[in-house]
């Protein structure tokens, strides 16, 4: 039986896009060298630039690190996901988030052996089992990470909490990441409680 969050978590699609061929670090370091504008996108992603701290015996490509909620003024909420165990109590301490409060979320992650290309954050937020909101984020491409480089970070778009009296309470979210490929590098659930003030 599919899970009942897979077809709400499905990424938007771009009729006619397809994905390009892979093709390792050292591939793209060869290719069309003497290509001047290649060049530059080459070097915008850090292709080969710096040593790399892949572990190979670790065939993740991207481990997400951290997911943090900032607010302007107070010290960030955020989600510790590389600690042994932290998937499992997330979804039973919630945080809290003050109604109507202008927030920006934030992920931390590395990337290893390969180019990552694509990568998306899907958020579907329900209460009482009703979806009250779906969300999508491009996060983009990156190359691996190097010892200059150790941690890829992106901030998402600004967003409000929501106001009032019936919008106040507890609420269950999933969120994922996944890439142009489709290979899911992290689900997972967790709530927060919208209330009138910071806890």
């Amino acid at each position: 039986m599919a899970d009942h969050h897979d077809e709400d978590l499905a990424p938007s699609k771009t009729e006619g896009f397809r994905v390009g061929e892979k093709k390792t670090v050292e591939e793209y370091q060869q290719l069309d060298q003497n290509d001047e504008s290649l060049n530059r996108w080459k070097a915008s992603l850090g292709i080969g630039t710096g040593d790399t701290i892949s572990d190979p015996s670790d065939k993740r490509v991207c481990i997400i690190k951290s997911l943090a909620l900032e607010v302007e003024g107070r010290p960030d909420i955020t989600i510790d996901l590389s600690a042994p165990g932290a998937l499992d109590t997330l979804k039973n301490k919630p945080f809290t988030i003050k109604e109507g409060c202008k927030y920006q979320m934030k992920a931390e992650f590395t990337v290893q052996h390969q180019v990552l290309s694509g990568l998306k954050y899907l958020q579907v937020v329900k209460r009482k089992g009703i979806r009250v909101s779906k969300d999508e984020e491009m996060i983009g491409s990156y190359p691996p990470n190097t010892k200059d480089k150790p941690i890829h970070e992106k901030k998402f778009a600004p967003e409000e909490a929501p106001t009032g009296m019936m919008t106040r309470g507890h609420y269950n979210a999933v969120s994922k990441f996944i890439d142009d490929d489709d290979h899911e590098h992290l689900k997972f659930e967790w709530s927060f409680d919208i209330a009138k003030d910071w806890k």
